[in-house]
């Protein structure tokens, strides 16, 4: 990082609040990239030992420095924080500094509601439980086929496709696991602190084959315009073993941009019968923000909402071609969430 980038994340260091070691952090974040002053002198201790005191040093970086360092690990430079052009170092910020809005529009339960008055009910998923507790009464009561979920971070999902092959106890044993889970020490998204965790349950849906549906990852540029710039991120059979990731642009052309771990398909995917209302049910959704990530599942001719999106990747998000991430950058607004 050139000195006057370490100045830069210097400065932020010194306003950040300070950071205290949670209980069950799943921070991800390699401490291999850790700077040499980090690394506590002494006898070598064993590698588990090691490991542990590497986790430690981690959540007692400032958030600046530790975005700064995993930017470093994942994009292969270190980003700048004060004066951002690429995509990555302009999610970076909002990481920082997150609109107050995101706190409710990311958390996976009380978005419903936005998204119900904004697109409609019917392109919500089917809620079927939000309990409290995950206790036995409500196994019990849940259906032969339904899609566990966490409302306060990505991944946490499980799809039930046959309740008789999976046991209560498994799953409160994950929801356990997830709830314990602060999801803002694994790449300190700052609006992740303030959302309450909660286990809730869905309607699985599925098309007409018994497939799961393909993910439309819909990134609105200049939504609050009225006409945004749209790419879509298609990954289909996400939970398989021959996922893939296509982008294309709004008029379904495909790019040669990939996004992430995914690879292209061998073949492009047809273009959907309902390209149309798919991109009409993100500009909508996209209306009040300057950038965003809409997710729908679009099949059998139907739209439903799967989340939105402010900070993908948090921030480290790998594109092929590399200068996709500047292009990107030139898209994304400096200006602040109207």
């Amino acid at each position: 990082m050139p000195t006057t980038e370490y100045a830069q994340a210097d400065e932020e260091m010194r306003v950040s609040a300070p950071v205290r070691e949670p209980a069950g952090s799943s921070a991800t974040f390699v401490a291999r990239e850790l700077p040499e002053e980090a690394v506590l002198r002494g006898p070598v201790p064993s590698q588990s030992a090691m490991r542990r005191m590497k986790e430690k040093v981690k959540l007692m970086l400032p958030d600046p420095l530790f975005l700064s360092l995993l930017h470093r690990k994942c994009i292969g430079r270190y980003p700048r924080l004060v004066h951002p052009a690429t995509f990555n170092e302009k999610i970076l910020q909002r990481n920082l500094r997150p609109d107050p809005r995101y706190v409710r529009l990311t958390d996976k339960l009380t978005v419903r509601e936005y998204v119900a008055v904004k697109l409609g009910e019917e392109h919500v998923v089917p809620l079927i439980a939000a309990p409290e507790a995950f206790t036995r009464e409500v196994f019990d009561s849940l259906p032969d086929a339904f899609v566990m979920k966490a409302n306060h971070g990505s991944t946490f999902v499980e799809i039930v496709r046959n309740k008789s092959e999976t046991t209560f106890e498994r799953l409160q044993e994950l929801a356990d696991r997830w709830l314990s889970t602060s999801f803002y020490w694994v790449a300190r998204e700052r609006h992740y602190r303030r959302i309450k965790p909660r286990i809730f349950f869905e309607a699985l849906l599925l098309d007409r084959q018994g497939r799961i549906p393909a993910d439309f990852k819909i990134h609105c540029f200049g939504g609050h315009t009225g006409h945004p710039l749209m790419y879509i991120l298609l990954i289909t059979d996400r939970f398989g073993k021959h996922t893939h990731g296509d982008v294309f642009d709004a008029q379904w052309r495909r790019t040669d941009v990939m996004i992430g771990p995914y690879t292209r398909s061998p073949t492009p995917p047809p273009r959907p019968e309902n390209l149309d209302a798919v991109l009409k049910a993100a500009a909508i959704l996209a209306a009040d923000f300057n950038y965003v990530r809409v997710d729908l599942y679009a099949y059998d001719n139907r739209v439903y909402f799967g989340e939105l999106t402010f900070t993908p990747g948090a921030g480290v998000l790998p594109f092929t071609p590399d200068h996709i991430d500047y292009e990107w950058g030139k898209l994304l607004s400096d200006k602040a969430e109207i």
